[in-house]
């Protein structure tokens, strides 16, 4: 990928990203990590999974726009048009389709390839540890979420539904068992030693919400 190349899909990426919690920032997190699962697994195309970091959260506004709306599927045409638009090869666009359309935890659609087997590992490390923590915190408050609700005089840690409501749901639902559906070594090595760190904040915050309860 040319210089050239790079700054104008990271330019596209940046008019896109306006959620809180899934920000330029996150986007370069992930890239970052994607970089570095990379180099222990062969035959990797680099273009294909920068292009795809880069531009695999771009259907965020279109999912808040409207809840019925899979961020991933919508980014994945987005990110497939943009690509033809600078004139890149059919299949080499499909490929960041499918990697972008494959990398959402609350998905039916696994991801096949390596690049996309990376992509989805480099954007779930990214809700474990203390930036899990963080991240999780500020999205439920932005979509109106809890930190806890209360069912029957005690703590509800599960949720009814796939949508959780509260930190404490969405903890028990995903963050504690990220690590478990990882496809590469290097991001399970990762995650292992993340895991503690969101462990121990999770159960301190349970014990002093059922200390003041």
């Amino acid at each position: 990928m040319t210089k050239f190349e790079y700054t104008t899909i990271e330019n596209f990426m940046l008019t896109k990203m306006k959620d809180s919690t899934h920000d330029k920032y996150h986007i370069y997190r992930v890239l970052n990590i994607a970089m570095d699962i990379a180099k222990y697994e062969p035959s990797v195309d680099m273009d294909i999974l920068t292009a795809a970091c880069l531009l695999h959260d771009i259907g965020r506004d279109a999912q808040f726009a409207d809840p019925t709306v899979c961020h991933a599927k919508a980014g994945a045409e987005m990110a497939y048009e943009f690509l033809l638009s600078l004139g890149w090869q059919t299949e080499k666009a499909l490929h960041v389709r499918d990697c972008i359309s494959a990398h959402r935890f609350r998905g039916d659609n696994a991801p096949q390839t390596i690049e996309a087997q990376i992509l989805f590992d480099a954007d779930k490390l990214d809700v474990t540890g203390a930036i899990g923590i963080a991240r999780t915190l500020v999205y439920e408050g932005q979509v109106g979420g809890h930190i806890y609700t209360m069912e029957d005089g005690k703590v509800s840690l599960q949720s009814k539904a796939d949508d959780t409501i509260s930190f404490v749901q969405e903890y028990n639902h995903k963050l504690k068992n990220i690590h478990k559906t990882l496809y590469t070594a290097r991001a399970k090595e990762i995650a292992a030693k993340r895991q503690q760190a969101a462990k121990a904040f999770y159960n301190a915050l349970l014990e002093e919400i059922q200390y003041e309860s």
